[in-house]
């Protein structure tokens, strides 16, 4: 199924989509992907926020796009590896089956899934700045991101995809 198709799944069952994703098998190289487009995706998702900051401060937008990426791209997936790995041991200390694949791919997978409203963060953050509308925005996005992440760790340690 097409990675936009998913996504609209996603947002209706996680657990089952995670699920489908995990029967396809063990491949660090699909997984990767997931992260690294997701990233790119939040990379994007900055663009007319720091577009703003540029023209309001007068500083170098070249600069901060550059700092962006850099972030993104680089820093943010070893801390995503990093973050998934501490989840894998605490599902693993509660007694749930997850591998390390399986937590990396639950995770990666979320901030894929909810990164069309994170692109909407950007774009309110961008357009209207600062406020309780990039707030409730940025609340909306975390709770996307929680949700997603939750089911598909239930699924990577106690779900039925493993028949």
């Amino acid at each position: 199924m097409p990675v936009t198709r998913d996504i609209v799944a996603t947002y209706r069952g996680p657990g089952r989509v995670v699920a489908r994703l995990m029967e396809a098998g063990a491949r660090e190289d699909r997984a990767l992907v997931i992260l690294i487009g997701a990233c790119a995706v939040m990379f994007v998702a900055q663009w007319p926020r720091l577009s703003r900051i540029a023209h309001l401060t007068e500083q170098d937008l070249q600069m901060l796009l550059a700092g962006s990426l850099f972030g993104l791209l680089f820093i943010l997936p070893l801390a995503l590896y990093a973050l998934a790995l501490i989840s894998h041991g605490l599902i693993r200390l509660v007694g749930g089956k997850s591998t390390g694949f399986t937590a990396r791919l639950a995770l990666f997978w979320a901030l894929l899934a909810a990164s069309p409203v994170a692109l909407l963060w950007g774009l309110v953050a961008g357009f209207i700045g600062e406020g309780l509308e990039l707030t409730l925005t940025g609340a909306i996005w975390m709770a996307a991101f929680l949700w997603f992440w939750i089911a598909g760790m239930k699924q990577a340690g106690w779900g039925d995809w493993r028949r």
